[in-house]
């Protein structure tokens, strides 16, 4: 199984959420990927990672990717109890809904954090002369899904949906540490989907330096969640970890 993906920077085997997310229930379930990041050798205009190939199948998209590794017995999720599979999925739903356009706002919308941070890392990775066009389509695709998800009445400036996000985003981090507490991850001892998504979610946030710090410093305000990401860091991405 070769897995494309966005690179890592920051003491992060990836900067990219949904990369991050695949990466980490890989390494919980035991999936024995061969890690191939975007480099020069990369000739696709979309901008569509991570992809996972096996054989004759190319899959994409985190929750696709994680059922096929399901199917092939590298299953993060055997602890689980039915009750909390639902739980799951519920919890992943809310990310999606609450937190995800927040974080994709602050890198991709945001101007001084995507000038200054996300297009000139993601310029370096891209080939000539993709690197010109492909991270402003991705800026552009971002702000598009934020106002077409998020952008309806009675929301109707830029700012409205700015503000709205941002609130969500950090009423959806409180739940998260409220949940959390002083466990190790979400369902006990074993980290399972969930973690993997919180933690795909939350470590860019967090490491990343950035000029606009909004909703990073709403969350370094709840220690338990730096921490579960560090907990992380250190037991599965260890070479990453001793470089942030």
């Amino acid at each position: 199984m070769e897995l494309r993906y966005w690179g890592g920077d920051w003491g992060l085997p990836s900067v990219h959420p949904e990369c991050l997310v695949v990466l980490a229930y890989a390494k919980f379930g035991g999936a024995p990927l061969t890690l191939n990041p975007v480099d020069y050798t990369w000739a696709s205009s979309q901008g569509i990672v991570p992809i996972l190939t096996y054989e004759d199948e190319i899959i994409t998209k985190p929750a696709n990717i994680l059922t096929f590794c399901r199917k092939h017995k590298y299953n993060a999720d055997y602890v689980l109890s039915a009750r909390e599979g639902s739980d799951t999925l519920a919890y992943i739903a809310l990310l999606e809904e609450r937190l995800l356009p927040a974080i994709v706002h602050t890198f991709w919308v945001d101007s001084d954090n995507y000038s200054s941070v996300t297009r000139p890392w993601y310029a370096s990775r891209i080939p000539f002369p993709l690197r010109f066009y492909l991270p402003g389509k991705m800026s552009r695709e971002a702000l598009n899904r934020i106002l077409v998800t998020k952008g309806q009445p009675p929301l109707y400036s830029m700012n409205e949906v700015e503000a709205q996000i941002y609130k969500d985003a950090k009423e959806c981090l409180n739940l998260l540490s409220n949940r959390l507490g002083t466990s190790q991850f979400f369902f006990g001892d074993t980290p399972t989907t969930l973690d993997a998504f919180v933690f795909g979610f939350l470590a860019p946030l967090y490491k990343a330096r950035l000029l606009k710090v909004q909703l990073q410093e709403h969350l370094k305000q709840l220690p338990n969640l730096c921490d579960f990401c560090d907990h992380i860091l250190c037991l599965y991405f260890t070479e990453h970890a001793e470089d942030g």
